[in-house]
């Protein structure tokens, strides 16, 4: 913290003399980049020093379950989004990833006064433990789950991947049934209720095609429609 003070002096002090409008954004720029790395260390000192004066702090806290969380995919990792308002100002000791091959458990500590916790289980597909791990964002934790094998995930847990099978709409068999069996059924309703006009219609339209059909492929025996 002395060191980034320093700094800032010494940026101060540029800025006083600077007269050129760009040089002095890019001063102010890093200035203001400082000053937030000054605040994060300040509240990460004074959070470690309530831990030392009461080391029973953190677990005294009560322990929120975490459910909302957001995931995408690359290649290799499946990428898991926690949002946490000020965790990136906490000492990075206080966030926690433990992982399986199908599992992991993220805890994070002395968070506002609280503990959170998200446990997700039943992974899709299995992960390689060693190569997993977490980054800490602004405001957000982000866990990386290292793939076994390339393979695309359609869902993070097999849970949901059961979910989103039961509620893929069942197959109508009829879909798949020969169109020409739907058009003989009509056929042999319209003979079955027509009068005798439609009767001698439909018989002599079923003759016709039975000739062509007799003289392109052959002799065709007892065919008869009805």
């Amino acid at each position: 913290i002395n060191q980034l003070e320093t700094d800032l002096q010494e940026i101060a002090s540029l800025l006083e003399k600077s007269e050129r409008t760009r040089v002095q954004d890019v001063l102010k720029l890093e200035q203001k980049k400082i000053e937030k790395e000054i605040s994060v260390k300040r509240h990460q000192k004074e959070q470690l020093a309530k831990r030392e004066a009461d080391p029973t702090s953190a677990s005294k806290a009560y322990t929120v379950k975490i459910n909302n969380y957001g995931w995408d995919q690359s290649e290799n990792f499946v990428k898991i989004y926690i949002t946490l308002n000020g965790v990136h100002k906490i000492a990075p000791e206080n966030v926690k990833v433990t992982f399986t091959e199908r599992s992991f458990v993220l805890l994070v500590n002395d968070l506002d006064g609280k503990n959170h916790q998200m446990t997700i289980n039943n992974l899709l597909n299995p992960v390689n433990v060693q190569d997993s791990s977490k980054k800490i964002k602004t405001d957000m934790v982000l866990v990386m789950c290292k793939k076994k094998t390339t393979k695309k995930w359609e869902c993070l847990t097999q849970v949901q991947k059961q979910i989103k099978e039961k509620d893929k709409p069942s197959v109508n068999p009829e879909e798949n049934a020969d169109p020409s069996d739907g058009l003989m059924s009509m056929l042999k309703k319209m003979y079955s209720d027509g009068d005798d006009e439609m009767k001698r219609t439909i018989n002599k339209a079923w003759s016709e095609s039975q000739d062509k059909k007799a003289k392109g492929d052959g002799d065709i025996n007892n065919m008869g429609m009805f």
